[in-house]
């Protein structure tokens, strides 16, 4: 027999329907227009004709910007920062996450560490004694500027430490009984079955690094070194930087080019490059994300 749903539980499903509908383009339209701007002409985008769809369809922007030097270095910059971070982010995660899963009994600085790591996520040494301990550590200007300081991210280590000490003692117990030391237990036992709470664990880091934009501004002093997304900000702050560089640029390449570009649409082009590592990567470590969460959130 089907039950026949009350007339307030459809009103809600309706309502809650069209609110998320209009979230979802709140969120995706912006990002249309900036789609749409980067593939239009000079002439529409100035005079405010582009709103969902390109007009005068043109890849001058793209074009351009690949031909640009300061862009390629600091799309380098920035993978290699990404690269980097996240796999230090992750060994020291897992290397940190997994003595904090034990028992006190086996562990007996467990509370002590805990607590001090909580405490970092409370309070800050400040903007000023970070830059100096960077700079008195000759790191300035370097890639471990943007890898160091943000080494353990303490939120994520929690998470993957609060997932290791929901899972059965069990496990561990029978590596052990075979003859496994901790590290052969930590490999061969636990992490095989994280992979969830790393997945998500991963996806935090790898965005996080790839669209910090500070830390290049504050580690920084030659734009060649600056990350993707600090270099992206001062052409935001100021788009006529990006043209500064013309010289690089042949007399055909400015033939090429000219009257189809402006600032907004090199701007828009720039933009869009830089998200697309971000939509690659999030379908394959989505339907872990929810998962990861969950887990990590149990306590056994």
């Amino acid at each position: 027999m089907k039950i026949k749903e009350p007339f307030s539980r459809r009103v809600f499903q309706v309502f809650n329907f069209l609110f998320l509908t209009i979230v979802s383009l709140l969120c995706v339209l912006p990002f249309v227009n900036l789609l749409a701007i980067s593939f239009s002409s000079n002439i529409p985008v100035v005079a405010g004709r582009v709103t969902f769809w390109p007009v005068e369809f043109t890849t001058a922007a793209y074009g351009f910007i690949l031909r640009n030097n300061a862009f390629l270095t600091a799309l380098w910059v920035s993978v290699q920062r990404t690269v980097l971070g996240v796999a230090v982010n992750i060994i020291l995660i897992v290397l940190t996450a997994y003595p904090l899963s034990k028992a006190k009994k086996d562990f007996r600085a467990r509370t002590y560490f805990s607590w001090f790591f909580v405490v970092t996520i409370l309070f800050s040494g400040g903007l000023i004694p970070g830059y100096m301990i960077v700079r008195n550590t000759g790191l300035l200007d370097t890639l471990w500027a943007l890898v160091l300081p943000g080494a353990l991210p303490v939120f994520s280590m929690l998470v993957v430490m609060n997932f290791m000490r929901s899972l059965p003692k069990e496990l561990e117990e029978a590596a052990y009984v075979d003859g496994a030391n901790h590290i052969d237990t930590l490999i061969k036992v636990i992490l095989p079955v994280s992979t969830p709470t790393i997945a998500t664990v991963t996806l935090f880091s790898f965005v996080g690094h790839w669209n910090s934009w500070f830390d290049g501004m504050l580690y920084m002093n030659r734009i060649e070194n600056y990350p993707l997304q600090t270099y992206l900000r001062t052409i935001i702050v100021n788009p006529e930087t990006f043209f500064r560089n013309a010289a690089a640029f042949t007399t055909t390449d400015i033939e090429r080019f000219l009257g189809r570009i402006n600032a907004r649409t090199t701007s828009a082009a720039q933009l869009f490059l830089a998200t697309v590592p971000i939509l690659m990567i999030y379908p394959f470590l989505q339907k872990y994300f929810t998962t990861g969460l969950v887990l990590g959130s149990v306590k056994g």
